[in-house]
């Protein structure tokens, strides 16, 4: 069991073993004296189904932990398993981020945060007419949200899943008022100024392209969460093409600097966080 002065944290996931989390987070505890100490619970790694989800909650607040973060494919699965919710993971639907507290678990999202700070800063002046967002599930319910307030006007979101993609679009109109749609084609495209790519496809597990190589044209932007490998081969193609582009690792970084205040209550420092995260991904 962790000491009283301990800070143990967790994430969990699926192939997670070249996450950089621990890395940001447990650098940024030392920088501020705290003895603080981040752990991968990898499913695959350690062989795990699904449905032992709970299990691995539970276990984690019977050793001490004082937090986890959650990535795919978890982000909507752990919904049902808290306590409570904080405002922004109730209204984007899914979770990155539980804080344990005794035997409460409250789940929050930073992903929306992390990456609409990151598409600030990495495309300001790009246009906003219309986005065609790949995926809907939990980094995907995030980011339309991040997107519609970051001054999208209209947001078509595409899933193989056509279901998942009509729930998000329809929660989105309801609570927004915003112009969402579920799209059943990709050649939308043709009509949007930027693509987001919320998508596992291009991951290091699950290589390869979201969208057919024909749709990508010089005038868009393109965007990706995904951050290992932190060029995908989305943002290898757009870069090939002439597209304005947005790699994943700004939203890792946001998200973690605001995970890392939930998880102490201290306020971390985004450009160390950023500084760790740039010298991984060098080195």
């Amino acid at each position: 069991m962790p000491h009283a002065d301990c800070i143990t944290i967790g994430l969990v996931g699926r192939g997670i073993a070249s996450s950089l989390s621990p890395i940001m987070h447990e650098q940024e505890g030392r920088r501020q004296g705290l003895d603080y100490h981040y752990h991968l619970i990898d499913f695959d790694r350690l062989g795990l189904d699904d449905s032992q989800l709970a299990d691995v909650l539970a276990e984690a607040r019977d050793l001490g932990f004082a937090g986890l973060n959650v990535t795919y494919p978890f982000k909507q699965a752990v919904l049902p398993l808290l306590d409570d919710l904080g405002p922004d993971a109730a209204a984007i639907g899914a979770v990155n981020t539980v804080v344990l507290s005794g035997a409460q678990f409250t789940g929050h999202n930073t992903d929306c945060w992390g990456f609409a700070e990151s598409f600030r800063q990495g495309l300001p002046d790009v246009a906003r007419a219309r986005v065609l967002q790949l995926g809907s599930g939990g980094a995907g319910a995030a980011v339309a949200r991040a997107l519609l307030q970051s001054g999208v006007k209209k947001l078509d979101i595409f899933d193989t899943d056509q279901a998942k993609s009509d729930m998000l679009a329809q929660r989105l109109r309801h609570l927004l008022g915003a112009d969402v749609r579920a799209v059943q084609d990709v050649a939308v495209a043709a009509l949007a100024d930027g693509i987001v790519n919320t998508t596992p496809v291009g991951m290091a597990k699950h290589p390869g392209l979201p969208l057919d190589a024909s749709l990508i044209e010089p005038r868009h932007w393109i965007a990706d969460v995904i951050y290992f490998p932190l060029e995908t081969a989305l943002l290898e193609l757009a870069c090939e093409r002439g597209c304005q582009v947005l790699p994943g690792g700004g939203m890792a970084v946001y998200q973690a600097v605001r995970a890392f205040e939930l998880f102490c209550g201290k306020k971390p420092e985004a450009s160390a966080m950023a500084a760790t995260f740039r010298k991984a991904v060098a080195g």
